[in-house]
């Protein structure tokens, strides 16, 4: 917004900026709230936003912001416009410009403030190879449609229309419902990269660096990531998933070609793919400590992290099903679902689920896993035979991270003496405490550091 002459470009193609902290503002946000119901009513022009409200540090989705959301179909609830018509638009990379910047903020490095000149200085980036950007738009949803029978329209004609109008908490939870929808359409047309197949292989192959400094063989022998990967790529199309997997190419060729546009964070020595740490610090510095060398190899994690991200929404379902299998005492249908229900409440701040769809969800992780022959299922039971436990496995693994980072909270505020505090004073004292756990052998799970997961609960 205060970058010299890109500010004032963007403005006149359109765009217009909003605050990021307008809730105490009343008259700013009138002032924003009529300007956008004006641009919705006339039609003057498409509005396009972020539901999510703000850029994605860890490249999976976030939960919806439904402030712009409200605003935009207001008109609508007020009869002021006939439909309104949301377009989900998916964009997909294969390499993130700004990846090794987003890892350093995931571990408390302040962003650095956006100049004009630092944009000129960025031409450099036009110098390396990133791979390709996907945009897909979805099938416009009608408002009007989406809505019948879910809100009551007729309450905004008790009071006069000029007037504000505090939503009811049907019309809320119906916004709320909406945004969901947009963001699950577009997570199903995104296109996943080999690479965030890879991804999700190389961070449970990789075993850690000793505290003390001693190396031990560690990642994926390449044999072994290339078989493992082809694997995973037909698990992930039975899914459902989109993949830009250039066919007329060997797949040798198409994962080796993946390794090298992602060279930066991923390297190959001896036949053994593992993490490419920062291996120096500035100029000057002496060696680095126990700790620095936590955070270094966090930041790889974390990198590679955010492309595995991308292809969570895929195997987020069956694998909370292959959880519930594998946590639940017995094989009762009834116990797995009461088990597969806590976690979608558990990962409801990391994952998108669509609000009164647990049961669509459970009983589509049960026909995905029991398509590729991991689950047995009937009306009275849910198992898991010997020969889908590779399959279950890996969907567990998926989601370890989270669950160490979670425990890691949970251990925090078990010791914490202090009952009220904010969230810049959490994230550090957690961050510190899993630090020291990573230091200890105690935790394995890098992920634990990432400032995201530390406030997800």
């Amino acid at each position: 917004m205060d970058m010299k002459m890109v500010g004032e470009i963007l403005r006149r193609s359109g765009a217009f900026f909003i605050r990021r902290t307008i809730g105490s503002d009343k008259l700013y946000w009138a002032v924003l709230s009529e300007y956008v119901k004006t641009i919705v009513r006339t039609g003057y022009a498409p509005i396009e936003f972020y539901v999510e409200g703000l850029r994605s540090r860890t490249l999976k989705s976030l939960t919806p912001k439904l402030g712009m959301m409200h605003m935009v179909l207001e008109p609508f609830f007020k009869g002021e416009v006939y439909d309104i018509r949301l377009v989900p638009i998916s964009i997909s990379y294969d390499r993130v410009l700004e990846e090794s910047l987003l890892a350093h903020e995931l571990l408390g490095v302040p962003k650095p403030r956006e100049t004009t000149m630092g944009l000129l200085k960025a031409r450099r980036v036009l110098e390396e190879d990133y791979g390709s950007m996907h945009v897909y738009f979805g099938m416009p949803l009608s408002v009007r449609q989406l809505t019948k029978g879910r809100v009551d329209r007729c309450e905004y004609n008790l009071l006069p229309r000029d007037l504000p109008h505090r939503p009811s908490v049907e019309t809320q939870e119906c916004v709320s419902w909406l945004a969901q929808q947009v963001i699950r359409v577009q997570e199903q047309n995104s296109i996943l990269s080999p690479w965030s197949l890879m991804a999700c292989l190389v961070l449970q192959g990789h075993q850690n660096t000793d505290p003390a400094g001693e190396e031990q063989e560690k990642g994926l022998s390449w044999e072994l990531l290339t078989q493992k990967t082809l694997w995973l790529k037909g698990l992930a199309i039975s899914f459902g998933a989109r993949l830009d997997w250039p066919d007329q190419l060997p797949e040798i060729q198409v994962m080796a070609s993946s390794m090298a546009l992602h060279r930066s964070v991923i390297r190959c020595r001896r036949g053994r793919v593992t993490l490419l740490e920062e291996e120096e610090g500035p100029v000057g510095a002496g060696p680095f400590t126990t700790e620095e060398g936590v955070v270094r190899r966090a930041r790889a994690v974390l990198m590679v992290a955010a492309y595995r991200n991308q292809a969570l929404h895929v195997f987020i379902r069956p694998a909370m099903l292959a959880l519930a299998v594998h946590t639940t005492q017995g094989s009762r249908r009834e116990d797995i679902y009461s088990s597969f229900r806590f976690l979608l409440d558990l990962f409801s701040n990391d994952f998108i689920f669509i609000t009164g769809r647990s049961s669509q969800d459970f009983e589509e992780a049960c026909s995905l896993l029991r398509k590729c022959g991991a689950v047995q299922t009937s009306q009275q039971e849910v198992t898991s035979p010997e020969e889908g436990q590779s399959t279950t496995s890996f969907l567990r693994a998926l989601l370890q991270p989270f669950i160490d980072a979670y425990q890691v909270v949970f251990s925090h505020l078990c010791v914490e003496e202090v009952e009220v505090f904010t969230e810049r004073q959490m994230v550090p004292a957690v961050r510190s405490l899993a630090t020291k756990l990573l230091l200890s052998g105690k935790l394995k799970s890098y992920e634990a550091l990432s400032s995201c997961l530390c406030v997800c609960l």
